[in-house]
């Protein structure tokens, strides 16, 4: 394949891109001119411009831990960050060196790049198809990128792609005063990508849009639990933070108790984003997501778990169905169709209508959301 093949693999996946959302024109051009396939070598070139993550590592046990990002969600976060040139950036987790490349195309040959990953391997990786790729200029660091890049800040721009926990107190001092981060946040197991800018006492977003990322590893890890609850066909429990779940196999072989909460959603019920997942992040204590092979084909769900059983919410189009598991299902079931009621009631609140406050000390006021982190106070608040 050809230099005039693989554009027009990239022109069409930037036309596709376009189709389905908003994609600004620097970023779109970054796109066009950054061949995406020297970063995934051994991947077909048609597969390397389909809109769709590559998983590029796994660990021991089988799962992913490092990947090349969709490129939708790439181009969302990097319309975020809203990079211009001559900017210094500071990325977190390095990947392929893909995003790297384009944010180098964004700052132009006046700016700098750096990227920091904790892995050495996917460092060297990171570096050898950036230099294939014509972009050696970028700085790829062996470090732990919670303690950022002390050396070339302050940067203009911060951005993470990984999923991380809270917000590094180095991210937020290595940023310049005027800066803007943009991460993938964790709010009780629900991600969102959060454009960040220093407000008065605070950190506030100014943009917050859907996403799902592999999460931070290292002493900055989250509390995200993940439970195995089968292994053929494979089913995977996620929890906000560690707890008891019993046998979870077992109260799902049991009959489930249905009910109708008569709220017509035509997603799928934990679609990243789907303001129902965040209501009940946000709302429920005992939330959980179940993904994997959920009836004929593979998916993912929200739902409750608690004593005695679990309750999912039915993927289907048409109305939410609440389906109770195991002997506590039915109250369970109960509880969770309240809190779909309880959202549709509120106007469907979604992630794009949540505004994020970030406190470095006590959260003024009431009457929001507050997630208590390491390092910082979420307070939220839907528009």
């Amino acid at each position: 394949m050809g230099p005039m093949e693989f554009a027009a693999l990239r022109e069409g996946m930037v036309a596709a891109l376009r189709e389905r959302g908003h994609v600004g024109e620097p970023v779109a051009a970054a796109l066009l001119a950054v061949p995406r396939h020297l970063f995934v070598p051994g991947v077909d070139p048609e597969d390397a411009y389909r809109d769709q993550p590559i998983v590029t590592k796994r660990d021991e046990a089988g799962r992913p831990i490092s990947s090349s990002s969709q490129p939708a969600i790439m181009a969302t976060m990097l319309d975020q960050l809203g990079v211009l040139p001559g900017h210094r950036v500071l990325e977190i987790g390095a990947g392929t060196g893909y995003n790297a490349a384009l944010l180098a195309r964004l700052t132009g040959p006046a700016g700098r790049v750096v990227s920091v990953d904790i892995d050495a391997d996917v460092v060297a990786r990171a570096r050898n198809h950036l230099a294939a790729a014509g972009t050696p200029e970028v700085e790829v660091v062996c470090a732990d990128g919670a303690q950022g890049h002390p050396p070339l800040a302050p940067y203009d721009r911060v951005i993470a792609t990984v999923g991380v926990w809270d917000l590094a107190p180095a991210w937020l001092e290595q940023l310049a005063p005027a800066g803007r981060l943009v991460v993938p946040l964790d709010l009780r197991g629900v991600q969102v990508s959060v454009a960040m800018e220093r407000a008065e006492s605070c950190w506030e977003s100014v943009s917050v849009v859907p996403c799902g990322f592999m999460r931070m590893r290292g002493p900055f890890a989250g509390t995200e639990a993940i439970v195995t609850v089968r292994r053929d066909p494979e089913l995977t429990l996620t929890l906000p933070e560690p707890r008891e779940v019993g046998d979870v196999a077992a109260a799902l072989q049991a009959a489930p108790t249905e009910i109708d909460t008569g709220v017509i959603e035509h997603a799928p019920p934990f679609m990243a984003g789907l303001g129902v997942s965040l209501w009940l992040a946000l709302h429920e204590p005992r939330w959980c997501a179940l993904s994997g092979r959920l009836g004929p084909g593979y998916g993912a769900t929200a739902g409750i778990l608690g004593d005695g059983g679990i309750a999912l919410l039915a993927v289907q189009e048409g109305p939410l169905v609440a389906r109770g598991h195991g002997p506590g299902g039915a109250g369970l079931a109960a509880d969770l169709a309240g809190h779909v009621r309880a959202w549709d009631a509120a106007g469907r609140p979604e992630a794009g209508t949540l505004r994020v406050r970030a406190y470095q000390g006590p959260v003024p006021g009431g009457g929001a959301a507050v997630i208590e982190k390491r390092h910082t106070t979420l307070a939220l608040s839907f528009l």
